[in-house]
Protein backbone atom coordinates (compact mmCIF):
# COMPACT_ATOMS: atom_id res chain seq x y z
CA UNK A 1 0.00 0.00 0.00
CA UNK A 2 2.75 2.12 0.70
CA UNK A 3 4.22 1.99 -2.42
CA UNK A 4 1.75 2.41 -4.36
CA UNK A 5 0.48 5.55 -2.36
CA UNK A 6 4.23 6.79 -3.16
CA UNK A 7 3.86 6.38 -6.53
CA UNK A 8 0.85 8.34 -6.92
CA UNK A 9 2.37 11.08 -5.03
CA UNK A 10 4.87 10.86 -7.74
CA UNK A 11 2.64 10.50 -10.94
CA UNK A 12 0.45 14.04 -9.22
CA UNK A 13 4.12 15.42 -8.63
CA UNK A 14 5.12 14.74 -12.49
CA UNK A 15 1.77 16.12 -13.80
CA UNK A 16 1.97 19.08 -11.98
CA UNK A 17 5.46 19.73 -13.30
CA UNK A 18 4.45 18.86 -16.50
CA UNK A 19 1.69 22.06 -16.79
CA UNK A 20 3.97 23.92 -15.34
CA UNK A 21 5.29 24.78 -18.97
CA UNK A 22 7.22 28.13 -19.28
CA UNK A 23 5.41 30.69 -21.86
CA UNK A 24 6.45 33.79 -23.92
CA UNK A 25 4.93 36.95 -24.05
CA UNK A 26 5.46 39.31 -26.94
CA UNK A 27 6.24 42.85 -25.98
CA UNK A 28 5.80 45.03 -29.49
CA UNK A 29 6.59 48.38 -29.22
CA UNK A 30 8.58 51.11 -31.27
CA UNK A 31 12.27 50.95 -30.13
CA UNK A 32 12.84 52.81 -33.16
CA UNK A 33 11.16 55.96 -34.80
CA UNK A 34 9.58 58.69 -33.67
CA UNK A 35 9.02 57.45 -29.72
CA UNK A 36 11.28 55.63 -29.20
CA UNK A 37 12.02 57.18 -26.43
CA UNK A 38 9.20 56.38 -24.70
CA UNK A 39 9.52 52.30 -25.51
CA UNK A 40 12.48 51.36 -22.80
CA UNK A 41 10.11 52.49 -20.05
CA UNK A 42 6.91 50.72 -21.19
CA UNK A 43 8.62 47.57 -21.82
CA UNK A 44 10.43 47.81 -18.34
CA UNK A 45 6.78 48.57 -17.22
CA UNK A 46 5.60 45.09 -18.91
CA UNK A 47 8.60 43.30 -17.08
CA UNK A 48 8.21 44.52 -13.92
CA UNK A 49 4.32 42.80 -14.14
CA UNK A 50 5.76 39.72 -15.55
CA UNK A 51 8.60 39.02 -12.86
CA UNK A 52 5.79 39.70 -10.60
CA UNK A 53 3.87 36.96 -11.56
CA UNK A 54 6.99 34.58 -12.26
CA UNK A 55 8.10 35.19 -8.83
CA UNK A 56 5.20 34.61 -7.27
CA UNK A 57 4.88 30.95 -8.25
CA UNK A 58 1.32 30.93 -9.07
CA UNK A 59 0.27 31.06 -12.42
CA UNK A 60 -1.05 27.88 -13.55
CA UNK A 61 1.08 25.62 -11.01
CA UNK A 62 4.30 27.72 -11.70
CA UNK A 63 4.56 28.91 -15.13
CA UNK A 64 7.33 31.32 -15.70
CA UNK A 65 6.81 33.73 -17.81
CA UNK A 66 9.73 35.50 -20.44
CA UNK A 67 9.15 38.47 -22.72
CA UNK A 68 9.89 38.48 -25.98
CA UNK A 69 10.98 42.12 -27.71
CA UNK A 70 9.57 43.32 -30.99
CA UNK A 71 10.11 46.18 -32.71
CA UNK A 72 7.48 48.36 -35.00
CA UNK A 73 9.32 51.18 -35.76
CA UNK A 74 6.01 53.13 -34.32
CA UNK A 75 4.93 53.94 -38.09
CA UNK A 76 6.16 50.91 -40.04
CA UNK A 77 3.34 48.41 -40.89
CA UNK A 78 5.86 45.92 -42.38
CA UNK A 79 8.23 45.91 -39.78
CA UNK A 80 6.01 45.51 -37.33
CA UNK A 81 4.08 42.39 -38.78
CA UNK A 82 7.48 41.05 -39.57
CA UNK A 83 8.31 41.65 -35.94
CA UNK A 84 4.96 39.99 -34.95
CA UNK A 85 5.06 36.99 -36.82
CA UNK A 86 8.41 36.04 -35.90
CA UNK A 87 7.06 36.20 -32.17
CA UNK A 88 4.59 33.82 -33.12
CA UNK A 89 6.02 31.68 -35.51
CA UNK A 90 9.49 31.16 -34.47
CA UNK A 91 9.15 32.56 -30.40
CA UNK A 92 6.05 30.70 -29.83
CA UNK A 93 4.55 33.75 -27.53
CA UNK A 94 1.27 33.12 -25.72
CA UNK A 95 0.32 36.74 -26.40
CA UNK A 96 1.82 40.30 -27.33
CA UNK A 97 1.61 43.93 -24.95
CA UNK A 98 1.17 46.20 -27.90
CA UNK A 99 1.44 47.27 -31.03
CA UNK A 100 2.25 50.89 -29.76
CA UNK A 101 1.18 53.26 -32.11
CA UNK A 102 -2.32 52.98 -34.17
CA UNK A 103 -1.50 52.40 -37.63
CA UNK A 104 0.94 49.49 -36.83
CA UNK A 105 -1.09 48.36 -34.48
CA UNK A 106 -4.25 47.72 -36.76
CA UNK A 107 -1.59 46.25 -39.60
CA UNK A 108 -0.84 43.43 -36.99
CA UNK A 109 -4.45 42.68 -35.76
CA UNK A 110 -5.75 42.25 -38.83
CA UNK A 111 -2.53 40.51 -40.63
CA UNK A 112 -1.16 38.96 -38.13
CA UNK A 113 -2.99 38.53 -34.80
CA UNK A 114 -6.50 37.84 -36.25
CA UNK A 115 -5.06 34.82 -38.80
CA UNK A 116 -3.11 33.53 -35.78
CA UNK A 117 -6.05 33.64 -32.68
CA UNK A 118 -3.45 36.05 -31.04
CA UNK A 119 -5.02 38.16 -28.30
CA UNK A 120 -3.20 41.52 -28.09
CA UNK A 121 -3.34 44.08 -25.54
CA UNK A 122 -1.86 47.27 -26.28
CA UNK A 123 -0.94 50.15 -23.63
CA UNK A 124 -0.87 52.93 -26.44
CA UNK A 125 -2.92 52.76 -29.74
CA UNK A 126 -5.71 55.08 -29.12
CA UNK A 127 -7.02 55.62 -32.61
CA UNK A 128 -10.50 56.34 -32.18
CA UNK A 129 -10.41 53.85 -35.42
CA UNK A 130 -9.55 50.70 -33.25
CA UNK A 131 -13.13 51.21 -31.22
CA UNK A 132 -14.70 49.70 -34.14
CA UNK A 133 -12.63 47.16 -35.76
CA UNK A 134 -13.37 43.47 -35.99
CA UNK A 135 -11.76 41.65 -33.94
CA UNK A 136 -13.10 38.46 -32.73
CA UNK A 137 -12.09 39.47 -28.91
CA UNK A 138 -8.57 39.47 -29.71
CA UNK A 139 -7.44 43.01 -28.98
CA UNK A 140 -7.77 45.32 -26.34
CA UNK A 141 -5.92 48.30 -24.90
CA UNK A 142 -5.19 49.90 -21.84
CA UNK A 143 -5.31 53.74 -22.99
CA UNK A 144 -8.30 55.33 -23.69
CA UNK A 145 -9.27 56.17 -27.19
CA UNK A 146 -8.50 59.80 -28.80
CA UNK A 147 -12.53 59.91 -28.85
CA UNK A 148 -11.65 60.41 -24.74
CA UNK A 149 -8.62 62.42 -25.61
CA UNK A 150 -10.01 65.56 -27.81
CA UNK A 151 -12.99 65.95 -25.08
CA UNK A 152 -10.38 66.18 -22.60
CA UNK A 153 -7.87 68.73 -24.71
CA UNK A 154 -11.10 70.69 -25.69
CA UNK A 155 -11.62 70.93 -21.74
CA UNK A 156 -8.52 71.83 -21.06
CA UNK A 157 -8.57 74.78 -23.87
CA UNK A 158 -12.07 76.10 -22.72
CA UNK A 159 -10.53 75.86 -18.87
CA UNK A 160 -7.93 78.25 -19.57
CA UNK A 161 -9.87 80.46 -21.74
CA UNK A 162 -8.76 79.98 -25.04
CA UNK A 163 -11.25 80.51 -28.01
CA UNK A 164 -9.11 80.09 -31.11
CA UNK A 165 -6.39 77.06 -32.22
CA UNK A 166 -4.27 76.24 -34.59
CA UNK A 167 -3.87 72.22 -35.23
CA UNK A 168 -1.03 70.10 -36.69
CA UNK A 169 -0.56 66.64 -36.56
CA UNK A 170 1.41 64.09 -37.83
CA UNK A 171 -0.36 62.09 -41.19
CA UNK A 172 -1.38 58.72 -39.77
CA UNK A 173 -4.11 56.93 -38.13
CA UNK A 174 -3.37 58.53 -34.86
CA UNK A 175 -2.86 62.22 -35.71
CA UNK A 176 -5.63 62.34 -38.20
CA UNK A 177 -7.58 60.21 -35.47
CA UNK A 178 -7.18 62.42 -32.79
CA UNK A 179 -6.69 65.91 -34.78
CA UNK A 180 -10.32 65.38 -35.69
CA UNK A 181 -11.54 64.03 -32.48
CA UNK A 182 -10.27 67.38 -31.05
CA UNK A 183 -11.79 69.23 -33.69
CA UNK A 184 -15.12 68.30 -32.93
CA UNK A 185 -15.06 68.65 -29.62
CA UNK A 186 -13.40 71.54 -29.28
CA UNK A 187 -15.60 73.56 -31.93
CA UNK A 188 -19.05 71.97 -30.00
CA UNK A 189 -17.70 73.73 -26.66
CA UNK A 190 -17.40 77.21 -28.99
CA UNK A 191 -14.03 77.19 -30.23
CA UNK A 192 -12.50 77.57 -33.58
CA UNK A 193 -10.06 75.79 -34.98
CA UNK A 194 -8.38 78.05 -37.81
CA UNK A 195 -6.70 75.48 -39.52
CA UNK A 196 -6.53 71.50 -38.93
CA UNK A 197 -3.61 70.37 -40.89
CA UNK A 198 -1.21 67.26 -41.50
CA UNK A 199 2.88 67.22 -41.15
CA UNK A 200 4.91 64.24 -42.55
CA UNK A 201 7.63 63.06 -39.76
CA UNK A 202 11.18 63.23 -40.96
CA UNK A 203 11.72 66.73 -42.60
CA UNK A 204 14.82 69.20 -42.17
CA UNK A 205 12.32 72.08 -42.52
CA UNK A 206 8.68 72.61 -41.39
CA UNK A 207 9.05 76.64 -42.04
CA UNK A 208 6.28 75.87 -44.71
CA UNK A 209 3.78 74.41 -42.55
CA UNK A 210 4.39 76.69 -39.34
CA UNK A 211 3.81 79.73 -42.34
CA UNK A 212 0.58 78.06 -43.05
CA UNK A 213 -0.05 77.49 -39.42
CA UNK A 214 0.29 81.33 -38.44
CA UNK A 215 -1.19 82.72 -41.01
CA UNK A 216 -4.54 81.04 -40.55
CA UNK A 217 -4.03 82.60 -36.71
CA UNK A 218 -4.59 81.21 -33.22
CA UNK A 219 -3.83 81.68 -29.42
CA UNK A 220 -2.38 77.87 -29.31
CA UNK A 221 -0.47 75.27 -31.91
CA UNK A 222 -1.96 72.14 -30.78
CA UNK A 223 1.01 69.42 -32.11
CA UNK A 224 -0.59 66.00 -32.34
CA UNK A 225 2.53 64.64 -33.24
CA UNK A 226 5.66 62.83 -31.90
CA UNK A 227 8.30 64.30 -29.71
CA UNK A 228 11.18 62.14 -31.16
CA UNK A 229 10.02 63.51 -35.19
CA UNK A 230 8.58 65.88 -36.83
CA UNK A 231 6.29 67.05 -34.04
CA UNK A 232 10.01 68.63 -32.68
CA UNK A 233 10.47 69.40 -35.60
CA UNK A 234 7.12 71.90 -35.65
CA UNK A 235 7.88 73.41 -32.13
CA UNK A 236 11.30 74.82 -33.24
CA UNK A 237 9.75 76.27 -36.72
CA UNK A 238 7.10 77.84 -34.64
CA UNK A 239 9.76 79.23 -31.81
CA UNK A 240 11.90 80.57 -34.88
CA UNK A 241 9.85 82.03 -36.25
CA UNK A 242 8.03 84.13 -33.48
CA UNK A 243 4.64 82.65 -35.12
CA UNK A 244 3.55 80.84 -31.89
CA UNK A 245 5.34 80.69 -27.99
CA UNK A 246 2.17 78.64 -26.41
CA UNK A 247 1.74 75.26 -27.36
CA UNK A 248 -0.51 72.30 -26.42
CA UNK A 249 1.00 68.99 -26.51
CA UNK A 250 -1.20 65.97 -26.58
CA UNK A 251 -0.34 62.25 -25.30
CA UNK A 252 2.51 61.82 -28.24
CA UNK A 253 4.57 64.36 -27.32
CA UNK A 254 5.11 63.63 -23.66
CA UNK A 255 8.06 62.84 -22.50
CA UNK A 256 11.25 63.09 -20.66
CA UNK A 257 12.25 64.23 -24.38
CA UNK A 258 9.92 67.40 -24.21
CA UNK A 259 11.22 68.46 -20.85
CA UNK A 260 14.61 68.32 -21.73
CA UNK A 261 14.29 69.91 -25.17
CA UNK A 262 11.41 72.27 -24.73
CA UNK A 263 10.55 73.02 -21.38
CA UNK A 264 12.56 76.68 -21.22
CA UNK A 265 11.36 77.86 -24.38
CA UNK A 266 7.71 76.80 -23.81
CA UNK A 267 6.94 78.66 -21.00
CA UNK A 268 2.92 78.33 -19.59
CA UNK A 269 2.76 75.71 -23.09
CA UNK A 270 0.31 72.71 -21.47
CA UNK A 271 -0.61 69.53 -22.49
CA UNK A 272 -1.95 65.85 -21.26
CA UNK A 273 -1.47 62.06 -21.76
CA UNK A 274 -3.03 58.89 -20.18
CA UNK A 275 -2.04 59.05 -16.71
CA UNK A 276 -4.20 59.12 -12.76
CA UNK A 277 -3.59 60.22 -8.54
CA UNK A 278 -4.86 56.85 -7.98
CA UNK A 279 -3.55 54.49 -5.32
CA UNK A 280 -2.95 52.12 -7.78
CA UNK A 281 -0.88 55.16 -9.47
CA UNK A 282 1.35 55.90 -6.17
CA UNK A 283 2.42 52.59 -5.97
CA UNK A 284 3.46 51.76 -9.54
CA UNK A 285 5.78 54.81 -9.26
CA UNK A 286 7.23 53.25 -6.13
CA UNK A 287 7.77 50.47 -7.66
CA UNK A 288 9.09 51.37 -11.08
CA UNK A 289 11.21 53.62 -9.19
CA UNK A 290 12.77 51.03 -7.33
CA UNK A 291 13.31 48.92 -10.16
CA UNK A 292 15.02 51.11 -11.93
CA UNK A 293 13.06 53.05 -14.56
CA UNK A 294 11.05 56.03 -14.95
CA UNK A 295 7.27 54.78 -13.91
CA UNK A 296 5.86 58.30 -14.50
CA UNK A 297 6.87 58.39 -18.38
CA UNK A 298 3.80 57.95 -20.77
CA UNK A 299 2.34 54.84 -21.53
CA UNK A 300 4.39 53.17 -18.52
CA UNK A 301 1.61 52.28 -16.26
CA UNK A 302 -0.46 51.41 -18.91
CA UNK A 303 2.38 48.15 -20.12
CA UNK A 304 2.26 47.24 -16.33
CA UNK A 305 -1.78 46.75 -16.81
CA UNK A 306 -1.54 45.11 -20.16
CA UNK A 307 0.72 42.52 -19.06
CA UNK A 308 -0.83 41.77 -16.18
CA UNK A 309 -4.40 41.38 -17.42
CA UNK A 310 -3.05 39.35 -19.73
CA UNK A 311 -1.54 37.19 -17.15
CA UNK A 312 -4.72 37.27 -14.80
CA UNK A 313 -6.62 36.52 -17.61
CA UNK A 314 -4.75 33.17 -18.55
CA UNK A 315 -5.12 32.22 -14.34
CA UNK A 316 -8.61 32.84 -14.50
CA UNK A 317 -9.46 30.45 -17.70
CA UNK A 318 -6.85 27.72 -16.46
CA UNK A 319 -5.26 28.23 -19.51
CA UNK A 320 -2.75 30.22 -21.82
CA UNK A 321 -4.44 29.44 -24.90
CA UNK A 322 -5.13 33.24 -26.57
CA UNK A 323 -8.43 31.44 -27.72
CA UNK A 324 -9.29 30.62 -24.24
CA UNK A 325 -8.22 32.99 -21.92
CA UNK A 326 -9.32 35.83 -23.98
CA UNK A 327 -12.89 35.64 -22.63
CA UNK A 328 -11.75 36.34 -19.19
CA UNK A 329 -9.80 39.81 -19.90
CA UNK A 330 -12.85 42.13 -19.44
CA UNK A 331 -13.70 39.64 -16.01
CA UNK A 332 -10.84 40.65 -14.13
CA UNK A 333 -10.70 43.94 -15.17
CA UNK A 334 -13.91 44.99 -14.15
CA UNK A 335 -16.23 44.76 -11.09
CA UNK A 336 -17.49 42.86 -9.39
CA UNK A 337 -14.34 41.17 -7.32
CA UNK A 338 -11.38 42.44 -4.89
CA UNK A 339 -9.60 45.50 -5.94
CA UNK A 340 -6.17 45.09 -7.29
CA UNK A 341 -3.27 47.61 -7.47
CA UNK A 342 0.34 47.42 -8.82
CA UNK A 343 2.42 44.70 -6.54
CA UNK A 344 -0.88 42.75 -5.62
CA UNK A 345 -0.71 40.30 -8.67
CA UNK A 346 0.27 37.08 -6.51
CA UNK A 347 -2.71 37.63 -4.09
CA UNK A 348 -4.75 38.34 -7.35
CA UNK A 349 -3.50 34.91 -9.02
CA UNK A 350 -4.16 33.06 -5.20
CA UNK A 351 -7.79 34.95 -5.20
CA UNK A 352 -8.39 33.18 -8.90
CA UNK A 353 -6.80 29.89 -7.93
CA UNK A 354 -9.29 29.52 -5.48
CA UNK A 355 -12.74 30.62 -7.55
CA UNK A 356 -12.66 34.21 -6.27
CA UNK A 357 -13.41 37.33 -8.30
CA UNK A 358 -10.88 40.72 -8.64
CA UNK A 359 -11.35 43.70 -9.78
CA UNK A 360 -8.13 45.06 -11.58
CA UNK A 361 -7.54 48.17 -11.04
CA UNK A 362 -3.62 48.26 -11.79
CA UNK A 363 -1.34 51.02 -12.30
CA UNK A 364 -3.86 53.30 -14.36
CA UNK A 365 -7.47 52.76 -13.03
CA UNK A 366 -8.08 50.07 -15.71
CA UNK A 367 -11.87 50.13 -16.23
CA UNK A 368 -12.63 48.21 -19.63
CA UNK A 369 -15.82 49.82 -21.24
CA UNK A 370 -17.96 47.98 -24.41
CA UNK A 371 -14.80 48.03 -27.17
CA UNK A 372 -12.01 46.79 -24.62
CA UNK A 373 -10.96 49.57 -24.19
CA UNK A 374 -9.71 52.01 -20.93
CA UNK A 375 -12.47 54.55 -20.05
CA UNK A 376 -9.67 56.81 -19.80
CA UNK A 377 -8.10 58.91 -17.08
CA UNK A 378 -5.60 62.01 -18.11
CA UNK A 379 -3.05 63.69 -16.29
CA UNK A 380 -2.45 67.73 -17.15
CA UNK A 381 0.98 68.99 -17.74
CA UNK A 382 2.19 72.64 -17.86
CA UNK A 383 5.74 73.87 -18.49
CA UNK A 384 6.72 75.96 -15.26
CA UNK A 385 10.04 77.45 -14.74
CA UNK A 386 12.08 75.18 -17.35
CA UNK A 387 10.20 72.12 -16.13
CA UNK A 388 6.99 69.87 -17.14
CA UNK A 389 5.04 69.58 -13.76
CA UNK A 390 1.60 68.16 -13.32
CA UNK A 391 -1.19 70.33 -12.67
CA UNK A 392 -4.33 68.16 -12.68
CA UNK A 393 -5.96 65.39 -13.75
CA UNK A 394 -9.12 64.90 -15.81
Amino acid sequence: MKKLLLASAIAAIAGTSAMAEDIKIGVLLGFTGPLETLSPDMKAGADLAAKEVTDSGLLLDGVKIETVQGDTGCIDAGLATASAEKMITADGVKGIVGGMCSGETGAVLQNVALPNGMVMISPSATSPGLSTVEDNGLFFRTSPSDARQGQVMADILMDRGYKEVAVTYTNNDYGKGLADSFQTAFEAAGGKVTLNAAHEDGKADYSAEVGALASAGGEVLVVAGYVDQGGAGIINAALDSGAFDIFMFPDGMVSETLEKNFADKTEGSFGQHPGNDSPGGAKFEELGKAAGFNPTNAFAPESYDAMALMLLAMQASGSTDPQVYKDKVMEVANAPGEKILPGELAKALQILKDGGDIDYVGASAVELIGPGESAGNYREIEMKDGKMVTVGYR
